[in-house]
Formats: C-alpha cells, structure tokens, sequence
C-alpha cells in the first residue's frame, strides 16, 4: 500500500506555516562528541521541524481547522488551527495531532468550563471526560503535555476513575493510573492506514535516513561479538548486539522507575489489540 494522501486538505502539496517551522539538523546517529551512538543512520532527505502544540493551555477560546496537513517527523497527520486575533500570544496560529475524523472548517477548544463539549479535536482533563471515551495526546504530569497515545491510529479508553486517579487502557493492553488533573484530546489519532503502507524499495529507506542493516554474523569477530567463521555460521552464541547485550528475552524496562507504580496491569507478552 502506498500513501495518497487524500486525508490531507491539499493532497500532494506541501504547504505548511512558515512561523511554525524549525530547522532540524541531521546528527547521523552520533552524539556530541561525534562517536557514533546508534549505527546505521545517515543521509536522508531534508526535513524542517513542525512545532506541536501538545499542552493546548489557551483555553475557552474556539479556533477553526484551516487544513490537514502531512508532517515528515511523524506517523500522524497534523492539522493547522486559527485562534481569533490576541496581543497576549504571538501567534494566532498553531499545530496540533490531527484526530480522525477531523476536517478543515471543523472548531476545536480546550479548557475545563462547559463551553467545552468531549467532542472530536477538543482538549480537557480527565475529570470531565466521560468513562468509556477514546482519548489521545494524554499528560502524564499535569501542565507537561501530551505524552502518549500521539502516533497514528493509537488511542486510549478511559474506564474509571477513582479519587485524585483515572484508569485508562492503552493500545498495548497496559491498564495504568492517570492523574485526573491531566489533559487529554478526544478521539484517536489520525492515519491509522499507517501501518499498511509498504516501503517497496531499498531506496525508500534511504529517503528516510536509514542506512543497510549489516547482520552481526556477517561482520569480521573485531566488529561483532557473533562475527567471523568459515562461511556462513549461526553465530555460536546467543543473539545479542555488537556490545555483548542479549537480544532475546530480558526485559528492558528499569523494575524501579516511578512511573511503574501506576501501572495496574501489565501489556500481556504476545501481539495484542484494542478492541475496546
């Protein structure tokens, strides 16, 4: 499957706001220092940053969708949105993750007053979204901004809500606790046709920065734990990368980080999906 963009406003033209660009320089997989951190990137075609507004703190006010448009740093549409004139901002116009469903004339708003409806596009906490709604761009940290559910098609449920708490469900099937004073945007995320999109050529990955991946058992034993050998080898050893680390069954999530305390159940091992 190939992308045709027909979910865009303008589909195969790139037409985003110039004030809400930033330069975004390649480091080819290299850290400050210059040593190569992350193998195989490097190339790719030149990209500009779109700025996101992932807080949406500019609250009772309506703006109106100008456009959809194709963003090159994400899986996700975005859509350009317009906020009546203000001396306050510099800005009267900014980008958000684009929900499905969402077209350009629609209006979107954010806040906690009942000006705000739990409607598609609409930012606001999860003490005032009503139990079962599918949510995206969820806070984990009051005022931080949307940390998760922001790739395309992903989205979350909300299924209860307890005290200073709301339990919600993620696309892996993790249930977790959220405080309630967080905000969240109704609805999942654009494009989930994502998924289905064939790269069909070398050449692609390319575009994409993304150089040929060398397999460990086909390098020299001085470049990789599982090189060298007469012909072609199994390695003798389990999988593992190029500084000894096994590939295979450990678990890479740290068992003391804070956040693990919210969690209520964990995403089962295997392929899941979210029916709910």
């Amino acid at each position: 499957m190939v992308s045709d963009f027909a979910d865009c406003t303008y589909p195969r033209e790139n037409k985003p706001e110039k004030a809400l660009l930033s330069p975004k320089k390649k480091k080819g997989g290299r850290n400050f220092q210059g040593v190569v951190t992350a193998r195989f990137r490097g190339g790719g075609h030149k990209q500009r940053y779109r700025k996101i507004d992932f807080k949406r703190t500019r609250d009772n006010v309506e703006a109106t969708v100008i456009q959809i448009e194709y963003d090159p740093n994400r899986s996700a549409r975005i859509a350009l949105i317009e906020y009546p004139r203000d001396e306050k901002y510099e800005f009267s116009r900014s980008y958000i993750l684009a929900p499905a469903g969402l077209k350009a004339g629609d209006k979107v708003m954010s806040g906690e007053s009942d000006l705000v409806e739990p409607r598609i596009g609409n930012c606001m906490p999860l003490w005032k979204v009503p139990s079962g709604a599918t949510l995206h761009n969820i806070e984990l940290v009051p005022g931080k901004g949307g940390q998760i559910c922001r790739s395309a098609g992903c989205s979350a449920t909300l299924t209860a809500r307890e005290k200073d708490w709301a339990q919600l469900t993620m696309p892996s099937g993790e249930i977790r606790r959220v405080p309630i004073k967080c905000r969240a945007t109704i609805g999942s995320v654009s494009h989930a046709e994502h998924m289905n999109i064939s790269i069909g050529k070398a050449g692609r990955m390319r575009w994409k920065g993304r150089k040929p991946h060398n397999r460990g058992t086909s390098q020299n034993p001085t470049d990789h734990p599982m090189g060298g050998g007469e012909g072609r080898t199994a390695g003798g050893r389990h999988p593992c990368s190029k500084t000894g680390v096994l590939a295979k069954g450990g678990k890479t999530r740290h068992k003391r980080k804070p956040g693990g305390k919210a969690i209520i159940r964990r995403r089962p091992a295997g392929p899941f999906q979210n029916t709910a």
